[in-house]
């Protein structure tokens, strides 16, 4: 059997109401000219959206039927033990032209037992953001769901929610629960669970192109949301130049920023999953086996399989990208203390 290497993937491209152009013009995505893309589905293990490799012997074949084959030796044995032949991960890139809807995901047990589904926690890295642009993530104070449901009934559900700025560089993490949307101007990367449950609670009384409003799902969002404040969800970090630089950990994944402008080394020997590189900025060279080697630009995401434990990355240009994983439990990692 041929060796596993560095994977990429066809896009899959979403056209939504609120999308743009600017995955072509700070991207180079090669989008349909005068339709409106909101998304980039980088790599996806959802169900009738499997990504398909682009690049080299495994080129047409599915993400998940690769799991299937090669199990472990692609995603981690852990992973694999975890998760089955579903990729644990969906990754995109987002173009807010318009605002999004007012929205929440439901967590696992709810998204068992409504859709036998998994939930949807995520997290988004700021990549470009007009100056005055904002977000939602969050209400601005506590409340409960009577409140709640006053103000949705009143139309004033905008006075409880928590607006943030948006700038690039920003991390935000949305947990399942977490009423929250993205704002016009913003471009960012998005780490979710693999799920594409949403549930749109108000869109802006906007119409879709043939004059009706869009669906709401505010009954199915009662019970799903999370209506304490705990925090904004904005993720404090420092970057260590030429160093993997920690962002953001959580149960489903844990993402760090690489910004390096000299080769470094990665050693991934002890972590038994795979990795997912996504290039926010620059042009590299991704060395594995050794000798061989692939090249990563701007707004191109990579997966490297588990079997791959070291890597050289040598910038063309200066360059910054996450690595994102997943994780091992805590308990399982106190155990082996």
């Amino acid at each position: 059997m041929n060796k596993l290497y560095p994977l990429k993937f066809n896009p899959i491209y979403k056209e939504k109401i609120w999308g743009g152009q600017n995955l072509k013009t700070f991207l180079n995505k090669n989008i349909p000219k005068n339709k409106p893309i909101g998304e980039s589905w980088e790599i996806s293990g959802i169900e009738n959206e499997n990504s398909i490799v682009n690049n080299g012997f495994l080129e047409e074949n599915e993400l998940n039927e690769l799991i299937e084959i090669y199990m472990g030796d692609l995603i981690g044995d852990r992973v694999y033990d975890r998760f089955g032949c579903q990729f644990p991960l969906l990754i995109k890139f987002i173009d807010a032209n318009k605002d999004l809807s007012i929205q929440v995901h439901p967590n696992n047990k709810i998204a068992q037992e409504r859709h036998n589904d998994s939930g949807k926690t995520e997290m988004w890295y700021i990549i470009n953001s007009q100056k005055e642009s904002k977000l939602v993530s969050g209400f601005n104070r506590e409340i409960n769901k009577t409140d709640y449901l006053n103000h949705v009934k009143q139309n004033e559900l905008i006075n409880i929610l928590n607006f943030e700025k948006a700038k690039a560089g920003d991390v935000f993490y949305i947990p399942a629960g977490q009423v929250h949307s993205i704002g016009e101007g913003i471009l960012l990367a998005e780490i979710q669970q693999t799920s594409d449950i949403t549930y749109r609670i108000f869109d802006w009384n906007r119409q879709d192109q043939n004059g009706n409003l869009r669906e709401l799902h505010t009954e199915n969002a009662i019970d799903a949301l999370d209506y304490s404040t705990k925090n904004n969800g904005k993720t404090e970090y420092t970057i260590n130049k030429n160093s993997s630089s920690k962002i953001l950990k959580s149960p489903f994944f844990e993402t760090n920023i690489i910004s390096f402008d000299k080769c470094i080394e990665l050693d991934y020997n002890n972590l038994d999953s795979f990795v997912i590189f996504m290039c926010i900025t620059g042009e590299l060279e991704l060395e594995y086996y050794e000798s061989e080697k692939i090249k990563l630009t701007q707004g191109e995401t990579i997966l490297i399989p588990a079997v791959i434990e070291y890597l050289k990355l040598n910038p063309v240009t200066p360059s910054k990208l996450l690595e994102i994983y997943i994780p091992e439990p805590d308990e399982k990692r106190k155990n082996k203390k």
